[in-house]
């Protein structure tokens, strides 16, 4: 049996000299005595970066401290300043040292700076998880004996806003296969009133198969006017085309896309269709009608599809009418789902692209009760997306398979 050979790193040289570690350790007895408040890590810390600072001020002035070269030089050192910074160790108490004639400028702690760098990144974690102000607050105190107000919380994270605008007018890609437009209700003051918002999002399937979030919008109520915006705004960050527009509700959608992507084939999303039924069901029901559903937007095609919904409405329209009547009422844009193969059905109905999306939507905001402001909630819905789409690394399943017979379904446009 032949041996694993193991690559052997040459030997580094230790960051610390062992002398001085066993000095260090015979003062610390407990873990407090080394991450506590007074602890070890601060101490050093406020060490390395004071001796840092002087290292700068040497630098700048050409010689070190004491050193006769500076004598008439025209410039001198001039005591220190006190300054509290704020990092991973909690508050910090620097010596900042200071020339005479003030142009010396540190690198490290710069004029101004109170944070640490990392400081300001943990509570913007914290924030795009879902922790409200409060939270945030607790949890620094808790971790770094820190005290913050909601304010400078609210201040650090609207570091971010100018990254959101850039994030919703970057350039978009010039062909998506399939575009999802939904909607999650938020709570945003407004004076002193609190009123119902849509946070509208478009998720979008680019040819490789990959899913993106191309932009979110803030309105009271969709119609026609605001849905052309929207693709208006699509179509000026480089999309020219898409080919299946996945929504949720119609209002003014049709008649907007129509203007912008007259190409694009409006397909009323079966995720929502089935969610939309099951607000008439009794809980005991849901799993047999959702059966009966299955069986209507997995017909081999539009003949079936029909004879499965009227067999649907033959058994449950006695005791929830409305789920057949809503189905019937909107059947002119479910049925185009018919005229395409199981593979690109299977694309447009899966629950992963839109469903798993919203639901770690949900799940973030759940703790807003409300928004002070439409840029919080950008702010918010911004961040939790960054982290989302970082779990997003692969294509939907099978989508090698699916994106050939889109090109075979929309010859020339893919």
């Amino acid at each position: 049996m032949t041996r694993t050979k193991h690559n052997i790193q040459p030997n580094q040289p230790p960051l610390f000299d062992e002398a001085l570690l066993s000095e260090l350790a015979k003062s610390c007895k407990t873990q407090e005595d080394i991450f506590g408040q007074h602890g070890l890590i601060k101490s050093l810390t406020k060490a390395l970066l004071e001796r840092v600072l002087n290292a700068e001020m040497t630098q700048h002035l050409g010689y070190d401290k004491h050193d006769p070269q500076g004598y008439h030089s025209g410039n001198s050192r001039n005591g220190t300043y006190a300054k509290t910074v704020t990092g991973n160790q909690g508050d910090i108490a620097l010596n900042i040292p200071r020339d005479r004639n003030g142009s010396y400028e540190p690198a490290l702690i710069k004029k101004h700076q109170t944070r640490i760098d990392g400081f300001d990144e943990k509570i913007i974690a914290m924030y795009a998880r879902g922790a409200t102000l409060q939270d945030i607050q607790a949890q620094l105190k808790e971790l770094y004996g820190v005290e913050v107000s909601p304010e400078f919380i609210s201040n650090v994270t609207d570091a971010v806003i100018d990254e959101v605008r850039a994030w919703q007018n970057r350039p978009l890609d010039a062909l998506y296969t399939i575009v999802y437009l939904d909607a999650l209700v938020v709570k945003v003051r407004e004076g002193r009133q609190i009123v119902n918002k849509s946070v509208y999002i478009a998720l979008g399937v680019n040819t490789d198969g990959h899913k993106e979030v191309l932009g979110l919008w803030i309105h009271k109520q969709e119609g026609s006017k605001f849905w052309l915006s929207v693709l208006t705004e699509l179509r000026n960050r480089g999309t020219q085309d898409i080919l299946i527009a996945c929504v949720d509700g119609l209002n003014g959608f049709p008649e907007a896309i129509e203007g912008v992507f007259p190409n694009t084939q409006v397909q009323l999303c079966i995720v929502h269709c089935v969610r939309n039924s099951m607000k008439y069901v009794s809980y005991k029901d849901r799993r047999a009608i959702c059966a009966d559903l299955k069986k209507i937007y997995q017909a081999p095609n539009i003949e079936a599809g029909e004879q499965a919904l009227a067999e649907c409405r033959m058994r449950w329209d006695r005791q929830y009418p409305m789920v057949g009547q809503q189905w019937q009422n909107h059947w002119a844009h479910i049925s185009p789902l018919f005229n395409y193969t199981p593979e690109i059905r299977k694309a447009i109905y899966t629950t992963n692209a839109v469903e798993s999306l919203n639901m770690c939507l949900r799940k973030v905001i759940k703790n807003k009760r409300v928004f002070p402001s439409d840029d919080a909630v950008f702010k918010q819905m911004y961040l939790a997306i960054n982290n989302i789409e970082k779990r997003w690394t692969m294509p939907i399943r099978e989508w090698s398979t699916a994106v050939h017979f889109f090109s075979i379904a929309f010859p020339g446009r893919i």
